[in-house]
């Protein structure tokens, strides 16, 4: 079917404070709504100091707004420029608002935050309400935020459920109501509650590049087990290093175990070049400080040690991967809760950071290295299809009331999975 004319307009408002993960994921998504419509084009706008070493594809191209970093208690602070932090927002803000009006777009999918970081988005949002909410809106959320206890007096004290009533058409979640319902654990009101909809865990598109080529590169045999070691950016992903590489010295996992250890591209030279030096005794370890292809990295692993990101947590249930999880505890518990819930279910093996030492991590290593059950029956239950739910579910809101155009019919000729 063909929807000629039918030009269509997506602005993406992903605010990139720290890390990888969240312009990782909104460029999957970004790049799902352009295949999913020819039609479709998308502005990002994002404050990722990495967003330029990514590729993006055609029909999508991006506004970099001024950097922004974050502080282990969770206060934002400027990244770069010598300017007041409110000043840089007022900036910001003035930079997201000439892009709705300049761009003009048919539907502005916003990332976590109702009303973006210290209120930047609010301009643009009175802008389009006294225009009659020409675009629509729609609020991309993790499946989880942080704890209840720290979560539900944030929403409260900003009136993000106030904003998601009078601003946004919808609430996507990428996550499953089954590991974690923020509806209930955060005490979303009953009058948001038909707004939002759970559309799965976001898959990660396998690599073209084999596993076993990754494993012939760095000389690991066919007979011989590997673990990769990954602290996702490897901005605070230092201490997992270094206590894996103690806790190889240590006690040697034998000939047979290879480890590839990734430092991340946001990991300090300074940091870096400690964690080599650190893996000089351990003669089984080959560190890389960067890889373009972590799927194909972690598709060659028998077993994945790592930080507990969203996005990595997927590839490893992606791929089904016997993990071992050390996640982030600061600024927010959001990536202890995740693991925690997939323990629960014997998807993965957490660790608190609190309670690392090389002993337990070496241990726990061991003892998933020995395991014969290698696939947990439930990982196979476990629901990945966010990515062509939240392209249906925009897709029927770009198309929605426009005679010319069905967009049931096209994402079914798409094969595009209904959100239902």
């Amino acid at each position: 079917m063909k929807l000629d004319n039918q030009q269509k307009r997506i602005i993406v408002y992903s605010h990139d404070t720290f890390g990888l993960g969240n312009i990782r994921r909104m460029l999957v998504i970004a790049q799902a709504l352009v295949d999913s419509d020819p039609n479709v084009s998308v502005l990002i706008l994002s404050g990722s100091p990495m967003l330029h070493a990514f590729r993006i594809p055609d029909r999508i191209d991006y506004i970099k707004l001024p950097c922004l970093s974050r502080t282990t208690k969770g206060e934002y602070t400027v990244k770069f420029l010598d300017m007041e932090y409110e000043h840089l927002v007022k900036l910001r803000s003035n930079i997201i608002l000439s892009a709705v009006l300049d761009f003009d777009p048919d539907l502005i999918l916003v990332d976590k935050k109702p009303y973006g970081v210290s209120d930047e988005l609010g301009a643009a949002l009175d802008l389009m309400q006294r225009r009659g909410h020409k675009a629509k809106l729609v609020l991309l959320l993790r499946d989880i935020l942080d704890s209840p206890e720290s979560t539900i007096p944030v929403w409260k004290k900003n009136g993000y459920h106030q904003a998601i009533q009078s601003h946004y058409d919808q609430v996507l979640v990428v996550g499953s109501p089954e590991i974690y319902d923020m509806r209930e654990e955060y005490e979303f009101p009953e009058e948001v509650h038909d707004k939002v909809q759970f559309c799965g865990y976001i898959a990660r598109e396998r690599s073209e590049k084999p596993g076993d080529e990754i494993r012939a590169q760095i000389g690991c045999g066919p007979d011989e087990q590997l673990v990769l070691v990954t602290a996702g950016g490897g901005e605070d992903g230092y201490q997992l290093l270094r206590t894996y590489l103690e806790g190889a010295a240590a006690q040697d996992l034998g000939e047979g175990v290879k480890t590839l250890m990734i430092c991340g591209p946001e990991m300090s030279e300074g940091r870096r070049l400690q964690i080599e030096v650190l893996a000089q005794d351990c003669p089984n370890v080959i560190v890389q400080e960067f890889t373009s292809d972590m799927m194909a990295c972690m598709d060659a692993a028998d077993l994945v040690v790592c930080m507990g990101g969203y996005n990595t947590t997927c590839e490893v249930l992606t791929l089904r991967k016997r993990a071992i999880i050390v996640p982030r505890v600061k600024p927010a518990q959001e990536q202890w809760i995740r693991a925690e819930r997939l323990a629960r279910q014997g998807l993965v093996r957490a660790i608190h950071p609190s309670h690392l030492n090389a002993d337990l991590l070496m241990g726990t290593v061991q003892e998933e290295l020995g395991r014969t059950n290698i696939h947990c029956s439930r990982l196979y239950k476990i629901d990945m299809g966010g990515l062509p739910r939240i392209s249906a579910s925009i897709n029927d809101l770009l198309y929605e009331g426009d005679e010319t155009a069905n967009s049931a019919d096209w994402a079914a000729s798409k094969g595009i999975v209904r959100a239902d």
